[in-house]
C-alpha cells in the first residue's frame, strides 16, 4: 500500500537559458527546502547547451522547453504546465536563502503580488570592479521599487494563479516586471514587500555585461511608454538629465560601507560612463532610431 500523494499547492517556476552552472547552484540551494505539495519547474528557452546532464542530476525537477526566447515566455510556459494554485517565481542565477520556500508558501495571499529581498553577491575575488560596485550599490532595491515605482522584480516574486490569470501573461519586449505588476494591481491585486523572503543574485562583473543589461532595460522601458509620440519629448529630456543624475547618485557610492578608495573611484567612473551611455541611447530612441 502506497502513501497518499500530497495535493499540489505551489509551483516554483524558474526560467533558464544556457547557464547550467548557475542553475545547478540554484537547484542545490532550493531542493532541500521542497516538501510535499510543491513542484519545481524549469522552463528552458531551448538552450544550445545539452540540458540532459542537469536534468539527470535533478530528477525531481520538471524540465520543459519554451522555444520563444525571453524570460517572460519561459515563465508563461511554466505557469501553463503546472496546475498549482500558488505561483513562486525565481531566477536561475539566484540562490534562495535558508527557509525561502517555506516563507514564500506562508506569505502567499489570494489577491496579492509579493516581492522579496534580493541581495547582491560577487562571484569574483576582491577588489570589486566598477560594475560590481555599481550593482551592489544600485541593483535590486526591491523595497523602493514596490513602495515608489509600483513593481517587483520577478526574480523573487510570489503570487497566485488567480492573480496571474487576471493580469494576463508576461509580455516580452517591454519592461516585463513593471508591465506585469502594474497590470496585476490594475486587476485588483495588492503589491507588497517581504524583507524575510530573501534570495541572492550575482553581480555583473564587467562593463560589457553591465552595458548589455542596461541597453536591454533601456529598450524595454522605451517600449513601455517612451515610444508614444507625446512621450518622446519627455524621454529626450530624461536623456539630457542622465549625466546630472550620475553626479547626484555618486554620493551613494561615497557613503556606501565597506568599499576601498579604489573601489569607490571605479564605481563612480562606471556610474558616470553608464549614465552618459544611457543618455545617448535614449536620445537616439527619441529621434526614432534603434539602439
Amino acid at each position: 500500500m502506497t502513501g497518499a500523494v500530497a495535493p499540489l499547492t505551489h509551483a516554483v517556476i524558474i526560467p533558464h537559458y544556457n547557464d547550467t552552472d548557475r542553475l545547478g547552484r540554484c537547484l542545490n540551494a532550493l531542493l532541500p527546502q521542497v516538501c510535499g505539495g510543491v513542484e519545481v519547474v524549469v522552463a528552458d528557452n531551448a538552450s544550445p547547451m545539452d540540458m540532459g546532464p542537469v536534468a539527470a542530476q535533478f530528477p525531481s525537477v520538471r524540465f520543459v522547453t519554451q522555444p520563444e526566447k525571453g524570460a517572460g515566455p519561459a515563465r508563461n510556459k511554466g505557469v501553463e504546465v503546472t496546475t498549482a494554485p500558488g505561483l513562486i517565481f525565481l531566477d536561475a542565477d539566484c540562490v534562495p536563502g535558508p527557509g525561502w520556500l517555506a516563507r514564500a508558501c506562508a506569505v502567499q495571499a489570494q489577491d496579492a503580488v509579493i516581492g522579496g529581498r534580493i541581495d547582491v553577491f560577487h562571484e569574483t575575488p576582491p577588489p570589486r570592479t566598477g560594475a560590481e560596485v555599481f550593482e551592489e550599490v544600485f541593483a535590486f532595491k526591491q523595497s523602493d521599487y514596490i513602495a515608489h515605482k509600483g513593481f517587483s522584480v520577478t526574480a523573487n516574486l510570489v503570487t497566485t494563479r488567480a492573480v496571474y490569470l487576471a493580469a494576463g501573461p508576461f509580455v516580452t519586449g517591454l519592461s516585463e516586471d513593471v508591465d506585469w505588476c502594474r497590470r496585476a494591481v490594475a486587476a485588483g491585486a495588492s503589491l507588497r514587500y517581504d524583507d524575510a523572503l530573501v534570495v541572492a543574485h550575482p553581480s555583473r562583473q564587467d562593463w560589457p555585461a553591465l552595458a548589455k543589461k542596461w541597453r536591454r532595460l533601456t529598450q524595454e522601458m522605451y517600449g513601455l511608454g517612451g515610444s508614444r509620440p507625446k512621450a518622446r519629448i519627455t524621454w529626450a529630456l530624461r536623456a539630457l538629465a542622465m549625466p546630472l543624475s550620475a553626479v547626484v547618485h555618486a554620493a551613494r557610492i561615497v557613503r556606501f560601507d565597506g568599499l576601498s578608495g579604489g573601489e569607490r573611484l571605479a564605481g563612480i567612473a562606471t556610474l558616470m560612463r553608464l549614465r552618459v551611455r544611457r543618455g545617448v541611447w535614449m536620445l537616439a530612441q527619441a529621434m526614432g532610431r534603434t539602439i
